[in-house]
């Protein structure tokens, strides 16, 4: 596996093999909102002790201004050419907020991905705990399969895939990205999606927990990160982590 502290427009520079799978968890673009429903939006996630140093505050400075088409543009590239067998084709999963499915779709068709299925996560909890007097708070997390003309390849083992899935808890990964997603979730979509020995590739691969699932599965691994900070954690932190298979 190997993280590139690069933006993914330079991957040509690398030389990489045509990927059978993207993964991708694109900023929500939700600037300075980004606690906005989040504990720590608070000191010591308690109101009554006043805002924090997150308060106003967004993940990343493209949390406003992540161009999806430009992204479509450049990621569209990495993915292998459509087979002539059936069965084998790649696609590219994009994790995105539920306002930005529209138009994760509509630019997806304009770079060559005709075809989509919405996939739907399912928390067993609520990030959401300062909107709790409204409710109904939201529990779940939205991801589009895109593939261009043939189906994608479906593995887990001969069974139907549903596409709304559970939302595992990663309690073993250490967390050092704050959009960070569990290894679990990461590896399932890789086993249904990929055989060993396939590539993986992550444009915006921030902590880089996407390289770890698919080396734990025999698959190899890319990834593009532009910030520092992030790349060295990977290297420090999650790459020395436990690598085992968490499906």
């Amino acid at each position: 596996m190997q993280l590139f502290n690069d933006h993914f427009q330079n991957h040509k520079r690398y030389n990489l093999p045509p990927a059978q799978l993207i993964i991708a968890d694109i900023p929500y673009n939700v600037g300075v909102n980004a606690y906005g429903s989040n504990p720590q939006w608070y000191i010591d996630g308690d109101n009554k002790n006043g805002a924090s140093d997150l308060a106003g505050k967004q993940f990343f400075d493209t949390d406003k201004d992540f161009r999806v088409s430009e992204f479509m543009h450049f990621t569209s590239r990495m993915l292998k050419r459509e087979p002539t067998a059936r069965g084998e084709a790649g696609c590219m999963i994009v994790f995105c907020a539920f306002e930005q499915q529209a138009q994760v779709i509509e630019e997806g068709k304009r770079h060559g991905y005709a075809n989509y299925i919405n996939l739907v996560f399912r928390k067993n909890f609520s990030p959401q705990v300062l909107k709790a007097n409204m409710r109904v708070v939201g529990n779940c997390e939205y991801a589009i399969i895109l593939y261009r003309g043939k189906l994608p390849k479906f593995r887990n083992a001969g069974q139907m895939v549903m596409n709304c899935m559970d939302w595992a808890r990663d309690t073993s990964t250490p967390k050092v990205h704050p959009t960070q997603k569990p290894v679990q979730v990461i590896s399932r979509l890789i086993d249904i999606f990929t055989d060993p020995g396939d590539v993986v590739i992550d444009p915006v691969a921030g902590s880089g927990v996407t390289l770890l699932a698919a080396e734990n599965l025999g698959r190899r691994g890319y990834g593009f990160e532009i910030k520092k900070e992030y790349c060295k954690a990977f290297s420090d932190v999650i790459s020395p982590s436990v690598r085992e298979v968490l499906l």
